[in-house]
């Protein structure tokens, strides 16, 4: 099985080049901007990241990370398993409650036609993600959301985790920083940010 990978490091592309290394698993890493059009002829949407599994073209991170864990047997909890539906929960939770606001505000910054963005909605979104944030670590007792292994919305949390810093969203409680902190040191989250 060959793996793909078309997306910048810098966007959701991230998360799927650590998970890969975490893997241990060959792969080749070709760089492109969203909506290009190189992306569009690969996925009509032109979003990235997208991965190639001979042939086959797969998009959405969490949809390829999810895939990724399944086919490896690894980050994951096994499918019908109610640890899977936890693992789920954590995953959708975050995707609505924690990376919305960072998209919303990123589409408000510079993803939006400058006519139809509204600057004042950012103030919103920081403080939704800092209560978002707050609530989730009010309940994480593990050194991972699931406790002792990582699992799916770990690279997703950990990469929202980064973005927000680079958005100058709110500093985070310290329960999330040493989680950020924890992550940011594996060698593979390291090897994936270039």
């Amino acid at each position: 099985m060959t793996f793909t990978v078309y997306g910048a490091v810098r966007s959701r592309t991230f998360r799927v080049l650590w998970m890969l290394e975490e893997l241990d698993v060959t792969y080749l890493h070709i760089p492109m901007q969203p909506q290009s059009d190189e992306v569009r002829a690969l996925t009509p949407s032109g979003k990235i990241p997208v991965l190639d599994v001979d042939g086959t073209y797969l998009s959405d991170s969490s949809a390829i990370l999810t895939y990724l864990a399944d086919s490896h047997g690894r980050f994951t909890c096994p499918a019908g398993s109610l640890d899977r539906a936890r693992q789920d929960a954590f995953t959708f939770r975050i995707l609505d409650e924690i990376e919305a606001p960072l998209w919303c505000a990123a589409r408000h910054s510079f993803v939006l036609p400058e006519e139809a963005r509204v600057p004042e909605i950012k103030p919103a979104c920081r403080a939704d993600y800092a209560v978002a944030i707050a609530r989730l670590f009010d309940e994480v007792e593990g050194p991972f959301l699931m406790g002792e292994e990582m699992t799916v919305p770990d690279f997703i949390l950990g990469h929202c985790g980064g973005w927000a810093r680079s958005a100058n969203f709110p500093d985070p409680p310290q329960a999330f920083a040493d989680y950020l902190d924890r992550l940011r040191d594996r060698p593979a989250f390291q090897i994936a940010l270039g």
